[in-house]
């Protein structure tokens, strides 16, 4: 449901910040008296009074749009929307580049719940605003007009543009999950009707069902793509890191086959690579770990996991130099790496760099309870990112 997002700024601040001015060039005594009179209400806040003299100023000067504009910005923050109107589409239609003003019309219209103006005017504004508080009230609003009206891209492209100039506002984080669930039901949808017996659909499904917490439903629909087309791009990785994740360790032993099943399909799979590297690690054998971790630092040099894992393996060899340079550079890479700053901290206190020890642990404990306070909420959402299944706990 739609709701009524209230403008957030200054009445002032906004009538005379809006593109429109108070104009009195030419005219005559008394019309300057009124705009002179609206002047100093305004000055004194007092917008109550300032709209009596510029509704005298508009009937003796229809057609001066500056004024028009100015009149309507006044009644849309005084609560008479429908009044506000005919003055802010007045503006709009003798200057069309009033962003502001025609943003505030498109506001207006919805109000008044003449949905199809307000739209094209919230969409014809949207790109002309500058001011990005107004610019995220207006973009709120036309999201949900177009996620109302099934236009769910249009949406999309629209939460895109908010989320770059709001990105910690909750309300614009909100409204990209809603658009992009229902951008993905729209999808799921159209893959059922058009492919229902396709190895995408399981792979569709086999993602529901992981988003669901059902681990072993998730790996058997993957299954059943791959009986489908074991050439599906990502699917033998997609299921090395779902049978990685079970509690069953004959389960979990299966995820090495599946991870060079995802490397003979494509060769340039660092991510494999890397998964293959950390199970040799489990395993014990080093050697071999050594060189996958190596190989994948060389695939994907900004890769901080990566480079991690190579760190931890140089150091379980006695190569700390090298090691110590690694760790840097992940928490470069990565600077929320709880692990990584835990082992820098270490290295930093075995080589007397106490400050710097300190520092890195400080640092450790403030992302360690971060990333376990992310932890608790994705339990209770029934999800596990793949951050968090991949992240090994160790402060050893």
């Amino acid at each position: 449901m739609r709701l009524w997002r209230p403008c957030v700024y200054s009445l002032i601040g906004f009538a005379f910040a809006s593109g429109l001015c108070f104009s009195e060039q030419k005219a005559p005594d008394n019309f300057s008296s009124h705009i002179q009179k609206a002047r100093q209400y305004l000055e004194q806040k007092r917008p109550d009074l300032a709209i009596p003299e510029l509704e005298a100023a508009v009937a003796i000067e229809p057609g001066n749009f500056e004024i028009q504009g100015n009149l309507g910005v006044l009644l849309y923050f005084q609560g008479k929307i429908g009044e506000a109107i005919p003055h802010l589409r007045a503006a709009v239609s003798n200057e069309p580049g009033l962003g502001k003003i025609q943003g505030l019309l498109g506001l207006a219209e919805v109000r008044t719940q003449d949905l199809q103006h307000g739209r094209a005017d919230l969409e014809s504004a949207f790109p002309l605003i500058g001011d990005q508080k107004f610019k995220v009230e207006v973009g709120l609003e036309l999201v949900s007009l177009q996620t109302e009206s099934g236009d769910l891209e249009e949406a999309s492209s629209v939460v895109t543009q908010l989320r770059k100039i709001a990105p910690d506002n909750p309300e614009v984080q909100y409204a990209a999950y809603r658009t992009y669930s229902d951008l993905a039901g729209e999808s799921m949808l159209a893959l059922s009707l058009t492919a229902p017996g396709s190895a995408q659909m399981q792979q569709l499904i086999a993602h529901e069902e992981n988003r669901q917490g059902n681990i072993n439903g998730a790996i058997e629909h993957l299954r059943k793509a791959i009986a489908i087309n074991p050439h599906l791009p990502g699917v033998h990785f997609e299921l090395a890191e779902l049978l990685r994740s079970s509690q069953d360790e004959s389960v979990k032993k299966q995820a090495e086959a599946e991870y060079r099943a995802a490397l003979a399909e494509n060769p340039q799979d660092e991510k494999a690579v890397l998964r293959l590297a950390e199970i040799n690690i489990q395993k014990g054998d080093t050697p071999q770990a050594f060189q996958e971790y190596t190989k994948a630092v060389e695939m994907q040099p900004s890769d901080a996991d990566a480079k991690l894992g190579l760190a931890k393996t140089l150091i379980t060899m006695n190569r700390t130099v090298e090691a110590l340079k690694l760790l840097q550079e992940t928490v470069q890479l990565d600077p929320t790496n709880a692990t990584a700053h835990y082992r820098l901290g270490t290295m930093y206190r075995e080589m007397g760099r106490t400050e710097d020890s300190k520092k890195e642990i400080e640092l450790y404990k403030k992302f360690k309870d971060m990333k376990e306070n992310l932890r608790a909420l994705y339990k209770e959402l029934q999800i596990q990112p793949k951050e968090a299944a991949a992240e090994e706990s160790d402060q050893k």
